[in-house]
């Protein structure tokens, strides 16, 4: 007789707002596409109650889960340690359970990266990054290491924006600098790649704009938003108007949750699956 299993393995997400977060889509198509017996819960989880809820994915035997906003910097204190990646970060995206340990990880960069170098190699690139919180940590991190050369970052906070800078430079081998955001900012000349690396623009507030001059955006410059809901932001529709290669945030979403299931179930998932259930979701919301 076939031995019954009614237990499922159980990863998730955790943020705050979550219900805009697609990620479960994408997963638990690639688990039912794999034959794997996994869940993929969304959590909303308040910044007062992280700890509550770490100790709880631990109680409960979680395989893993995702951070995402607020709480990428903030986990790692109730984590029981971090990998590579992360620890250079000083960000994680990717909680794996490992030897009953809850180990941080960050998908992120490597997901960002991925998605750049279907399109063009990183090396040697300029890039312009609005935000320095986990994503933007992330991203900057992880083009520096694939031999991105100059960094900018822009973000409101001088204490935020200077800080990541000087991880960058402790710690990579970029030319980082930071530019205070007080309005709307203009793209240098010559850079290779702008990226939105902030929440703004995303569901609900859609009609949300980055407060930049659109006129300094040319098409020799390539735009990325970290955003995946909605997938065509207005930055995203604007520099596609100007001629711009742009880069959405299903490509990130896809190619870091690729590396996320594979820490988790040790699988190497079809990603071509993953982005065709996210586009379908979105497609019924047009």
């Amino acid at each position: 007789m076939t031995e019954l299993n009614f237990q499922q393995e159980l990863t998730g997400c955790f943020g705050q707002p979550v219900s805009e977060n697609p990620t479960q889509v994408m997963i638990e198509a690639a688990y039912q596409h794999h034959n794997l017996d996994w869940r993929y819960l969304t959590i909303e989880v308040a910044p007062e109650n992280l700890k509550a809820a770490v100790d709880g994915a631990k109680a409960m035997g979680f395989q893993g889960f995702n951070c995402t906003i607020p709480h990428k910097v903030s986990v790692i204190q109730y984590l029981d340690g971090l990998g590579e990646s992360a620890s250079v970060m000083e960000a994680v995206n990717c909680v794996v359970c490992r030897d009953g340990q809850l180990i941080g990880e960050n998908t992120d960069g490597k997901g960002f990266v991925e998605s750049l170098s279907e399109l063009t190699d990183p090396k040697g690139k300029k890039i312009v990054i609005f935000g320095a919180g986990g994503a933007a940590r992330a991203i900057s991190v992880e083009m520096a290491l694939a031999g991105a050369t100059a960094a900018t970052i822009v973000n409101r906070s001088v204490e935020r924006g200077e800080g990541l800078v000087a991880l960058l430079k402790e710690r990579t081998d970029i030319e980082a600098s930071f530019a205070k955001w007080d309005g709307p900012f203009s793209i240098p000349d010559g850079t290779d790649v702008v990226i939105n690396a902030t929440s703004i623009g995303l569901f609900p507030d859609i009609n949300a704009r980055l407060d930049i001059n659109f006129d300094t955006l040319t098409s020799s410059m390539m735009v990325a938003d970290v955003i995946p809901n909605p997938p065509e932001t207005h930055l995203v529709k604007t520099a596609r108007d100007l001629g711009c290669p742009t880069i959405d945030g299903l490509g990130m979403l896809v190619n870091q949750g690729v590396i996320g299931i594979k820490y988790w179930t040790g699988v190497d998932p079809d990603p071509k699956v993953m982005r065709a259930a996210l586009e379908d979701v979105f497609s019924g919301q047009e």
